[in-house]
Order: structure tokens, then C-alpha cells, then sequence
């Protein structure tokens, strides 16, 4: 049973940090309105809020003097479980945090596509004078005994502001997104500045091994540091620091709730009905270039050309979510997609039967994206570089029925547990023309017996999974987090 929420007492010891929270805010003639934000961060870490009663610390949307106070309000409203904390940023600073430092340098550097990194020096200011200005908000909302979880990569050297103001802190940090290896991270200029923000924590943690392999390589080849790679430490000075591969799950429970709905499954027949295809593929992502979707055109292209059988049967729906709007790079991304959907469109569009390539721009709530999910024969999600993919996850959930088909990049992080998923490598054009084939053509009894280990996995590491334990780890006592004694001063590290 909840503890019942008081937005008048203290809140409970757990502070969340993040860029974005559960709420965007907006001012109109002075008034605050806020409105529900939808994304996986959200649907991860809101749960352990409502339990704790704790604080949400974040950017909401609003752009102002940044010496200007946040709002703090109880959410949601009418029945609220926890506080959310608004940080206000100045426009100028936020350009230069968000995207410049953190979505020009830091998020194609991670998906190792070093060709977009634009590295200059106002951005890395800029990233620190936010940073500087989150972990001051974060301090105001501390207390005795307060445990701090900060995510991703916008807020990489937040850890290391805290404990300089708290040594004792306990602090846990999820980098949402790739690590790289140590010979692309050294093209950042500040990368050492950034390894030293996240060596501030007590625990930090990744979606897979080879992430959290990658953060430690680097690491060691910044500072001097005793690593036992096996049980996944650090000892940082005085302090022992853990590292864990711990992919984010999902409320798996949800997502089949949605999948029988009725109106759900009557949006997912009109869908099938407006394709006028027999046989639907589906791709559902962010407008951004790490998701592969020129590729996933010219796959679809390439299945068309080389086995016509399909021509006025199959179609594909790709739904590419608005993101990051006026940056040169997404830009011309979408003006690439555009062109290729016309192009595929042009050459086996003939005016009869179903339209080759069908493409909307635009965002879907939850029931319509879930009657998507219905609505498909087969989900690609074959992203170039992914550091996980939650939409992977949710389609497996939402597909009760037995059917539909998971074609899978194995360079999403994801692919690591979705073994049971059919994989293609989306830069071999040749073999993903012919994986789209054989997901179409699979026997019923594989793709249920796909679906059901894919289920199985998805169940077994929800949402509830992941943030347990994480925040175990971080509330034991340091005693009990190895099985084995710290290396003395004069062993040899790893």
C-alpha cells in the first residue's frame, strides 16, 4: 500500500534527475499550464516516484532568465504522489546545452558517427553552465539522507557537483545511450572532463555489457584507476563505484491491456484496411539518422525489385516522429526519406493495388501507436545504432494474438536479449531484402514460438526490474555489493 501523498511535508529521500520529466510547462499571459509528456523515461522512472513520494528535478519546456525560480508542483494534478521541480533555462544557454554539446557532440559520438559531431567550445561551456545550474536546483531539494539518480547523457558531470557539495551522497547515474570505445571517445575534446562528472557517482549503469565494457576502457585510459572488470568495479580514489549492465524494461502489463481494447483493435483493422495491403511492415521511430530509415527504405525497394510477387501486396508504413526540428542534419534526413519514398513510389506504383511505401510524419499516442503494432505483419526496427529500442519491447508485448513477425537490427541494444527476434544487418541492403521475405513467408507455430521467448524475456525484466535494481544496489550497505575484497594498494589493476 502507498504511503498518502502531503504536497505540504518534506518530500521522501529519492531525487531524480533529468533533462525532461513527465510534464512539459508552458506560460501564457503569466499562467503556468502543464500537460503530459509521453516517453520511456516516463513510463521507467515515474513508478518508483509514486512509490517513494520523491522529487523530480528537470527542464519543462519553458525558456526564461535562468536566474529565475522554478516552479515546484505536486503531480499529477488532483491526486499528486510526488513533486516535480522545474529548472528554467535561458534560451541562448539551452541552444548551446541541448543542441549543441549534448545532440552535436555527445549523441553522434555515442553512436559512433564521428562525420556529425560538430565539437566547439561555447557548446561545452554552455553544457557546463546547465549542469552547474541543474546541480543547484538539485541541492535546494536535499535532505538528510537523500539518494540522487540522475539519467543520460545531458547531465553527464551533474554527479560530480553533488559530491563536491555532499562526499557522503549516495548517487546513481543510466547513460540512455551507447557508450563508445575508447578510441572514438577520445575525439571529444572534454572527455575527460565528462568521465570525472560521471566518476562522481556510487553506481552507474548501462543498457548492456558492451556499453558498460566500453565506459570502463575508457575510464582506465583517462585516470589512474584500480578496475575489476568481472564484478564490474571501480576504486576511485576513496570511493568504490559500480557499474551494471541493466537494460531499461517495460510495464509489459500495460501494453497488452492496450492490445484488448476494443477500440484499439477496431483502430488497428481500419489501419489495415486504409494500406489496402495483404501484407504490412511497419517502422516506427524518431526522425533521426541512427535509426536507419533511408536504408529500410532502399531494403524495401530492393524486396520489391527481387521478388515481384509482392508488387501491389506489400506495403510499408513508416511513421517517422517529429524530433529535433531546424537542426541542418535532421533536416536533411528528412529531405532524403521524402525523396526515397517518391522514388520507391515512382517505380512500382502502378495504380493498382496497394501503394509501395506509406509515410506519415507526425506522433501517435499510445492507442494508436499500440493498434499499429496490431495492425503490422512485421516490426522493423533496424536502426544503424540504437543504445536500446523500448518500441522493440512494446510491439512483443502488445502482440497477445500469436502473430506478427520482430525484424531486428543487431546493432540495437536491444538485440542483445531479443535473441529469438529475426535479425538483418541494415547496411547489407541485399540481406535485408531477404530477411523481409522470410519473416513474411515464417511458418504460424515459429512466429508463435518467437513471440512467446521474445514474451518470456520481456516479462522477466520489466520496468519494475529495472529500477529495483538499480536502487538496490545503491541502498546496500558497501559490504554487500562484491563477492569478493577490494584489491590492495599495490595489486596490479586490470
Amino acid at each position: 500500500m502507498q504511503t498518502p501523498f502531503n504536497p505540504n511535508r518534506q518530500a521522501g529521500k529519492l531525487v531524480v534527475v533529468s533533462n525532461r520529466a513527465s510534464y512539459v510547462f508552458a506560460e501564457d499571459a503569466g499562467q503556468i499550464t502543464w500537460k503530459r509528456a509521453v516517453s520511456g523515461l516516463v513510463s521507467a522512472v515515474e513508478p518508483v516516484l509514486n512509490s517513494a513520494n520523491g522529487t523530480w528535478v528537470a527542464w519543462c519546456g519553458r525558456l526564461g532568465s535562468p536566474q529565475g525560480k522554478g516552479v515546484r508542483i505536486g503531480v499529477p494534478a488532483g491526486s499528486p504522489r510526488y513533486f516535480l521541480q522545474e529548472v528554467v533555462l535561458d534560451q541562448e544557454d539551452y541552444r548551446g546545452y541541448y543542441h549543441g554539446f549534448a545532440n552535436s557532440c555527445l549523441w553522434p559520438l555515442a553512436h559512433q558517427m564521428i562525420d556529425k559531431c560538430d565539437f566547439q567550445g561555447q557548446y561545452w561551456q554552455a553544457y557546463r553552465k546547465v549542469n552547474h545550474q541543474f546541480a543547484r536546483t538539485v541541492l535546494e531539494c536535499a535532505r538528510a539522507e537523500s539518494i540522487f539518480w540522475v539519467h543520460d547523457y545531458h547531465l553527464a558531470i551533474v554527479p560530480q557537483l553533488i559530491r563536491r557539495r555532499l562526499p557522503g551522497a549516495k548517487i546513481a547515474f543510466f547513460w540512455h545511450i551507447p557508450f563508445p570505445p575508447p578510441d572514438v571517445f577520445a575525439v571529444l575534446p572534454w572527455g575527460r572532463q565528462v568521465l570525472h562528472g560521471l566518476l562522481g557517482n556510487d553506481l552507474i549503469a548501462f543498457h548492456t555489457r558492451s556499453y558498460l565494457e566500453n565506459f570502463l576502457a575508457c575510464a582506465k585510459k583517462y585516470f589512474r584507476l584500480k578496475i575489476n572488470p568481472e564484478h564490474g568495479l571501480i576504486w576511485f580514489g576513496d570511493r568504490r563505484i559500480i557499474t551494471r549492465a541493466v537494460p531499461v524494461g517495460i510495464n509489459w502489463q500495460h501494453f497488452e491491456q492496450l492490445a484488448d481494447d476494443p477500440e484499439v483493435k477496431a483502430q488497428a483493422q481500419q489501419i489495415r484496411r486504409s494500406t489496402g495491403a495483404r501484407h504490412l511492415f511497419l517502422g516506427i521511430d524518431r526522425l533521426d539518422y541512427t535509426k536507419g530509415i533511408p536504408e529500410r527504405i532502399k531494403a524495401f525497394g530492393a524486396f520489391l525489385d527481387k521478388f515481384p510477387q509482392y508488387r501491389g501486396k506489400a506495403t510499408l508504413l513508416q511513421i517517422a516522429v517529429p524530433t529535433r526540428n531546424g537542426v541542418e542534419a535532421y533536416d536533411r534526413l528528412k529531405e532524403e526519406v521524402e525523396r526515397l519514398v517518391g522514388k520507391i513510389n515512382g517505380a512500382y506504383d502502378h495504380g493498382c493495388g496497394a501503394v509501395p511505401v506509406r509515410y506519415l510524419h507526425r506522433s501517435l499516442n499510445e492507442k494508436e501507436l499500440v493498434a499499429h503494432y496490431l495492425a503490422a505483419d512485421v516490426m522493423l526496427v533496424t536502426a544503424l545504432r540504437d543504445g536500446l529500442n523500448l518500441i522493440a519491447k512494446e510491439f512483443i508485448a502488445a502482440r497477445t494474438d500469436g502473430r506478427g513477425v520482430l525484424l531486428l537490427s543487431p546493432f540495437a541494444g536491444v538485440a542483445d536479449e531479443l535473441t529469438s527476434a529475426l535479425l538483418a544487418n541494415p547496411y547489407n541492403v541485399t540481406q535485408l531484402a531477404n530477411r523481409m521475405k522470410t519473416a513474411l513467408e515464417m511458418p504460424p507455430e515459429e512466429k508463435r514460438e518467437r513471440l512467446r521467448a521474445l514474451q518470456q524475456t520481456v516479462k522477466n525484466k520489466d520496468s519494475r526490474w529495472w529500477w529495483q535494481t538499480q536502487l538496490k544496489l545503491i541502498s546496500l550497505p558497501q559490504g554487500r555489493l562484491t563477492p569478493e575484497k577490494p584489491l590492495a594498494a599495490n595489486q596490479t589493476a586490470t
